[in-house]
């Protein structure tokens, strides 16, 4: 088999499917990273030449010689699985024991309110804002820089979430000392656009076939994003569009910021969220609901910020800090 020509044919296979089921495109690309990864393991053999054992010998070696984490291996395991029943019609049976990864789940790297708020004064437009609306609303990066202006609501101050994690919507807070910030931007991006500036002649890109049933959509001002990339880019049908600013941008700006600041922890984008939820059950918010603000499924992944806190040591004393 011509190696390069098989791996091409199944990456289209891959991603009509994952298309057809309504995956996001960061799991399409995650889920190809591993399938390919899998073939290259196993010097380019093509996936309906292996089985069962294979994917066993291929998961072990991840967590034996690679020592990735249990996350990772379970990414890599969902993936094949993916390919083996979704695209090949083949799904797998029992992959037998496997080699379990020994990194144990690590707490999150949180911030206290004084660090959030000066890494965020500190970066320049529209990362601020950006870094704001993680912290002040509890966003994931790719869930802000997908904000179309009809996902604010500047009324109920509320913002929807539309595509989130697992495919779903949520709303959640609009921070009201971000109102006057936000208010402004949709202003300026109201008037050019009213005004036709050539900037909002391209349509955006809209999610499935929306462009299909609202042929307006794509250049009407409510679907612009908040957030626009300043270039234009080849939509899957071909179609020129302004996507949204890149997820690696903003990540890259608050990377050089943390650097620069001699911040002492691993900050990242998603650190924001995770201050989020520690302040808001810091300050006496109930548990479900900083979980429904998140999106979680599960409250016990909620749990994880009380651990942070140390609030699960009910009234406990340092025998050092006792009085005698």
């Amino acid at each position: 088999m011509d190696g390069s020509t098989g791996k091409m044919r199944l990456r289209e296979q891959v991603s009509a499917v994952m298309r057809v089921h309504h995956y996001s495109i960061r799991t399409e690309q995650s889920y190809w990273y591993w399938i390919r990864y899998f073939i290259r393991f196993h010097q380019l053999r093509h996936p309906l030449e292996m089985g069962e054992a294979e994917v066993n010998a291929f998961l072990t070696w991840l967590a034996v010689e690679r020592k990735v984490a249990a996350a990772t291996q379970s990414l890599a395991l969902n993936a094949l699985v993916f390919l083996y029943a979704k695209v090949l019609q083949r799904p797998l049976g029992s992959v037998g024991k496997l080699a379990r990864c020994g990194r144990p789940a690590r707490l999150p790297c949180v911030l206290t309110h004084d660090e959030a708020t000066a890494l965020i004064s500190q970066l320049a437009p529209p990362y601020q804002l950006l870094a704001a609306l993680m912290y002040g609303a509890g966003l994931r990066v790719t869930e802000a820089v997908r904000l179309r202006i009809k996902d604010v609501d500047f009324d109920r101050q509320v913002i929807t979430v539309r595509d989130g994690k697992g495919g779903k919507d949520r709303t959640t807070l609009l921070p009201a000392s971000l109102l006057a910030q936000l208010q402004a931007r949709k202003q300026r991006m109201f008037h050019a656009w009213q005004q036709q500036d050539p900037f909002y002649q391209a349509p955006v890109s809209l999610p499935f076939a929306l462009r299909r049933k609202y042929p307006q959509a794509a250049r009407a001002f409510a679907w612009q994003w908040l957030f626009p990339s300043s270039g234009l880019c080849s939509d899957d049908d071909g179609t020129v569009v302004r996507h949204h600013l890149h997820v690696s941008s903003v990540q890259k700006a608050l990377r050089v910021q943390v650097r620069r600041s001699g911040l002492h922890k691993p900050a990242t984008c998603h650190s924001f969220r995770h201050s989020f939820a520690t302040e808001l059950l810091r300050h006496g918010s109930d548990i479900r609901t900083v979980q429904t603000l998140l999106g979680h499924a599960d409250v016990r992944t909620t749990q994880i910020y009380t651990h942070v806190l140390g609030q699960g040591f009910a009234g406990v004393i340092s025998p050092l800090d006792a009085r005698r």
